[in-house]
């Protein structure tokens, strides 16, 4: 029986870097009040109007919107609509008109990327996932209890907890129409490849993943992908590797929002001074994976190649 570990808590956003100077908090609340412009207008404006309301050149304020917020002035508004959309269906209202009030006058548009924004096709999403089949099991590992979820696009969901209940509970409260279907042996084929990443993180995998997330968190979770195993770095440093320096607390909430634990790697991102941060599943199994890919990796260096 694993020892029990402490209950999951979210990542805690770093502090406030001691570099931030007058010019990028005038940036910053610039690009603020370009952010409410673009959620109160009812068709997402057009960089060159962005740029006369800022009175700057449309080139100049792209390089700036992106350093602040982590994606172009047209991804934010393009995510504005989604969300707008996915409150909607949460609440209740028609596809058709959920789709108006967002500004999406060609409801194609949106269908075009629908099951990237969320996941499913929007009537699927009204419906708490109606008419979503998703196949789950939940198994122990040396972390505690493991759920691997997936659906038609891949794997959705990786958690690790202490009750194996509620963890079930989680993903009936994520999905509350859907399908879930227990596991099959294919479905077990899986899930023992995911165990497997827990006891050795430091391993590639190839396991199809149904990432559901903004523009910029997808950004953030690829960049996640490419920290070589045995390796940490911080907010901060992730902020820079994709681009948006002053983005660092943006990137702690997208790595608060993952939910594919291991697989998509959050747990190598720490604070600046190198302690832990917090991680969705508790700090103490974030330690323990940090540790296993430390000691992983020094024993594939030692290893001579033939």
């Amino acid at each position: 029986m694993p020892a029990r570990l402490p209950s999951a808590s979210t990542h805690a956003p770093p502090p406030a870097s001691s570099a931030d100077l007058a010019p990028a908090h005038r940036h910053a609340s610039l690009v603020a009040a370009l952010c409410r412009h673009i959620e109160a207008a009812e068709q997402p404006p057009s960089l060159d109007e962005l740029a006369a309301q800022a009175q700057m050149s449309p080139h100049h304020l792209h390089r700036i919107f992106k350093a602040v917020t982590g994606v172009t002035p047209k991804a934010y508004a393009d995510a504005h609509r989604a969300r707008k959309v996915r409150e909607a269906l949460d609440a209740g209202q028609r596809v058709t008109e959920a789709l108006h009030d967002a500004g999406f006058q060609a409801p194609s548009r949106f269908y075009e990327g629908a099951r990237q924004r969320l996941g499913m096709t929007p009537t699927a999403f009204r419906g708490g996932g109606k008419d979503a089949v998703i196949h789950f099991a939940v198994a122990q590992c040396s972390l505690g209890a493991v759920l691997v979820a997936a659906s038609a696009l891949g794997v959705c969901a990786i958690s690790l907890g202490d009750d194996a209940d509620a963890l079930t509970r989680a993903l009936q409260d994520r999905f509350p129409q859907a399908e879930l279907i227990g596991a099959d042996a294919d479905f077990e084929r899986l899930v023992a490849q995911v165990i497997g990443l827990v006891e050795m993180p430091a391993q590639s995998h190839s396991l199809p993943l149904d990432v559901r997330g903004t523009a910029f968190q997808q950004r953030v979770w690829q960049a996640l992908r490419d920290i070589p195993p045995g390796q940490t770095v911080s907010y901060t440093e992730l902020a820079e590797r994709i681009g948006s320096p002053t983005s660092v607390r943006a990137v702690a909430r997208a790595c608060a929002s993952n939910t594919l634990a291991v697989a998509i790697p959050c747990h190598r991102v720490v604070r600046l001074n190198g302690d832990l941060s917090g991680y969705r599943w508790g700090v103490a199994r974030k330690q323990a994976l940090l540790v296993r890919e430390a000691d992983q990796a020094t024993a594939m260096a030692d290893t001579p190649r033939p």
